[in-house]
């Protein structure tokens, strides 16, 4: 089978070489407006390289299409590629407008092709352990998610000028993640948020510290905090608690020695300090995932009403920290 990548940016790049490494298929084209960019990735990754994406989604020879272009292309170029009934992973959110990405979830319903969202931690083998304890009953009925979320490092005011803000791009992973563990939908969501880093967020209406509380219609909580910046490396945490125990993963680190001497006990390692080494293996199993579904339409991991729910999530959040009450979540 053939793909294609489209954007050949920083996840372009994970994504071409997560392509070019699978056994089952074939990297045969990189797309990016800035062709100098694309034609570096070829240079290691292998295809040719194009200038415009939509000569890749027109090829008849492709079988799937990798979307990892800036969020405002994301809705055009995923029903492009659909309507061509091509395989289609594309990178979160689905848009950062709810109406607009709500009237994509429902033409893709319409259409054959499979289309997946690039939620790649649910792939994380911790999340996925987690996920499947909760499921087999491990923990009996589950009562409370707690999920940690804080990036090692402060993006650049340019990057969050045009990334929709932090419960759009940051913790959308989050609302993601509880969705899934949860296994049954938020129905009010309750957000704060501050600005303790940077002030300069406040021309942007946008945050860097910011804590959600979400219920579902049977009562169960989740409870998610996130920071754009945690000094000590990327600090992502899971715990779910039940009627009958809980589960928790802990981050990753570059080795498991603890040392004890007289001038430090238990010292470890740092954390991980960048989410491509945090969920390389995430990032594997994805694309892995995505493979297996191209010619399975019924098959799709994480959808494109996934997506929407997360951003729909996330819309809540901001709403709530605009009003400073909880917010009713509208399917």
């Amino acid at each position: 089978m053939k793909i294609a990548v489209l954007g050949a940016g920083r996840i372009g790049n994970v994504h071409a070489s997560n392509v070019a490494a699978h056994s089952k298929v074939e990297l045969v084209a990189i797309a990016d407006p800035f062709i100098e960019n694309a034609i570096k990735l070829t240079e290691i990754y292998g295809g040719k390289a194009v200038k415009d994406p939509m000569e890749l989604i027109e090829d008849d020879s492709i079988d799937g299409i990798v979307i990892a272009t800036p969020t405002d292309t994301h809705v055009d170029l995923m029903l492009s590629a659909a309507r061509k009934g091509k395989a289609v992973l594309c990178e979160k959110p689905v848009d950062l407008n709810l109406e607009r990405a709500k009237i994509a979830c429902e033409e893709l319903k319409n259409l054959d092709a499979p289309v997946m969202i690039a939620f790649n931690r649910r792939f994380d083998p911790s999340a996925s352990e987690i996920h499947q304890a909760i499921t087999n009953g491990e923990i009996g009925e589950l009562h409370q998610i707690m999920i940690s979320s804080r990036d090692p490092g402060f993006a650049s005011m340019d990057y969050l000028r045009h990334s929709g803000g932090i419960f759009r791009d940051m913790t959308i992973h989050d609302f993601d993640m509880a969705r899934w563990l949860l296994g049954e939908e938020p129905i009010e969501v309750y957000a704060s948020a501050s600005r303790m880093l940077e002030p300069a967020l406040e021309a942007l209406n946008d945050y860097d510290t910011v804590m959600v509380q979400m219920t579902t219609r049977s009562g169960k909580q989740c409870h998610i905090n996130c920071s754009r910046q945690a000094v000590y490396g990327h600090d992502q945490r899971i715990e779910a608690y039940g009627s009958a125990g809980m589960l928790m993963n802990d981050n990753l680190r570059p080795s498991t020695v603890r040392r004890y001497n007289q001038n430090a006990t238990d010292s470890r390692s740092p954390l991980v300090h960048f989410f491509l080494e945090r969920y390389a293996d995430a990032y594997r199993k994805e694309m892995d995932a995505f493979v297996n579904m191209i010619g399975q339409p019924k098959a799709v991991p994480i959808t494109p009403f996934d997506g929407y729910m997360a951003l729909k999530l996330a819309e809540c959040a901001q709403r709530s920290v605009e009003s400073g009450k909880p917010v009713k979540v509208e399917v």
